[in-house]
């Protein structure tokens, strides 16, 4: 009889068919499912998380990676999902970009695991470079079809400096000294004497130690090549007895702002002097009472203040429970020929970042997408996923001439031929009367618009350096627009005229 049950389990264990994994490969191009309609798509992603971990490479070199983690959506839509796509753009000193594509090995069977939590997947593999930051974008595959909604998700990740507890392991900071510990000890042999002692690193020569005390008490440098123990004697001018020790080396990658290194001053030890081994005693017998009762208000204390803080933790973890985050305004940015784009259109798109909680959509970020998909059906689609249009007006200071720094692929080349289509296109809803509430108009300066695009005064219109705060708050509360059919007689010129 347990041999027949066995078999049966063993049945039923081969038909639970596998969970799906995922497959990860670079796609820097647009995925094929773009170029073909499907009746149904799969929804977006549930959540999208970025960090940076340490991967070792070879011996003493490593290198830091994304490790960017994902959540489904738990919905029907989920048996349609083939595979998740992830872009990464970097920007520093340079721009870079790069897209990873991760099939799912299994088609879903069920909306959630069989253990009952969400779909969780992650992927490894984006290099991390110092003090960059990176707009990680991640949808669903197959994609939406042309002219609808195409669900995405977007984060962003600033990577930090040599001093973080990760990126200290990149082979520039190890070479800077990220990973150097001097183990510095210094003690003061007498009134004008302080030893120093300390480990010396392979990535440099020299180094300088000064004793500061309020002020610099006593200056010495040490030449030594070597990984080794070394020790330099430092003439002091002054007390030395708890006086800062600090080490400054000098390494080719960082020269004379290298990581510093501090120690303190303390007491040389006295050879020969007997150990006061009973008195110590008889001392420690007379202060234990009164050791055990600092110890047991201490203890105490520590649990009362433990206490207040998970109290405290409680109430702020079900405060912050009942408060809805918002999702980041997506913008669409056009902008004429005659603007400057690193001088206005640039810091205009880091104001709406930083300050008004935008998500920035720019011809000059797309190029790519731009080429491939033409600018009629480019300008069309990023439209319709928009929740705001700006048509971004110049003015007399922000001309686009030789003083922006012209250079190949400027944005003045071919920003006139975007803005001309984007007009055309509110004139369609100018005169359908249809998605007006998207489109807005900033300048800086000027108050007056060009005949050519009058029709733009019937768009909310906002002086930057004098309504900032009225435009973020517009922004912020996108709601649909009221009628400007009174208007649009005024207007009808400049529309009909394109």
């Amino acid at each position: 009889m347990s041999l027949v049950l066995l078999s049966l389990a063993a049945l039923c264990w081969g038909a639970v068919p596998p969970e799906p994994t995922i497959q990860c490969g670079s796609e820097p191009g647009v995925s094929p499912e773009w170029m073909v309609r499907h009746t149904l798509t799969p929804g977006d992603l549930r959540d999208l998380q970025v960090e940076p971990i340490k991967s070792s490479v070879a011996l003493e070199d490593y290198s830091i990676l994304m490790n960017i983690s994902w959540i489904l959506r738990a919905d029907a839509s989920i048996r349609l999902l083939k595979a998740t796509k992830i872009c990464v753009t970097g920007k520093s000193h340079f721009q870079s970009y790069s897209c990873v594509r991760c099939n799912y090995t299994e088609a879903f069977q069920t909306q959630t695991r069989p253990s009952g939590g969400k779909w969780t997947f992650s992927y490894i593999g984006f290099p991390v470079e110092l003090n960059t930051v990176y707009f990680i974008g991640a949808h669903n595959i197959p994609n939406a079809n042309m002219n609808e909604d195409g669900p995405s998700m977007a984060v962003n990740f600033t990577s930090p400096g040599c001093l973080d507890h990760i990126m200290k392991y990149k082979k520039r900071c190890i070479e800077a000294g990220s990973l150097w510990d001097p183990n510095i000890t210094a003690c003061k042999k007498n009134e004008t004497t302080v030893e120093v002692n300390f480990t010396t690193s392979p990535f440099g020569n020299r180094y300088m130690a000064f004793i500061q005390n309020t002020t610099v008490i006593g200056i010495s440098y040490v030449s030594e090549k070597e990984l080794t123990r070394t020790s330099v004697v430092v003439q002091v001018t002054g007390e030395s007895e708890g006086a800062v020790v600090q080490l400054i080396p000098y390494f080719p990658t960082c020269g004379n702002d290298c990581i510093r290194r501090r120690g303190t001053v303390g007491l040389c030890p006295q050879m020969g002097v007997p150990f006061p081994q009973d008195h110590s005693r008889s001392v420690l017998s007379g202060w234990l009472p009164l050791l055990l009762l600092a110890l047991l208000v201490a203890t105490w204390a520590l649990v009362v203040g433990i206490y207040l803080t998970w109290r405290h933790e409680k109430i702020t973890k079900t405060s912050f429970s009942t408060t809805t985050l918002l999702s980041p305004i997506k913008v669409l940015v056009v902008y004429p020929s005659e603007i400057c784009f690193h001088h206005t259109v640039c810091y205009f798109t880091e104001f709406l970042q930083n300050h008004c909680r935008s998500e920035v959509i720019l011809e000059k970020w797309q190029k790519k997408k731009v080429a491939e998909m033409g600018p009629v059906q480019w300008l069309t689609t990023q439209k319709k996923a928009a929740d705001k249009v700006i048509f971004l007006l110049s003015n007399h200071n922000t001309k686009c001439d030789g003083t922006c720094g012209k250079s190949e692929g400027s944005s003045c080349e071919n920003s006139q031929d975007l803005f001309s289509l984007a007009f055309n296109l509110f004139c369609s809803d100018l005169r359908s009367q249809t998605h007006l509430h998207k489109y807005m108009v900033v300048y800086f300066r000027e108050t007056d618009t060009k005949d050519d695009y009058s029709a733009l005064s019937v768009c909310p219109t906002y002086r930057l350096t004098k309504d900032a705060k009225a435009f973020c708050t517009e922004l912020l509360h996108a709601k649909p627009g009221e009628s400007v059919g009174r208007r649009l007689h005024a207007c009808h010129y400049s529309c009909s005229s394109l």
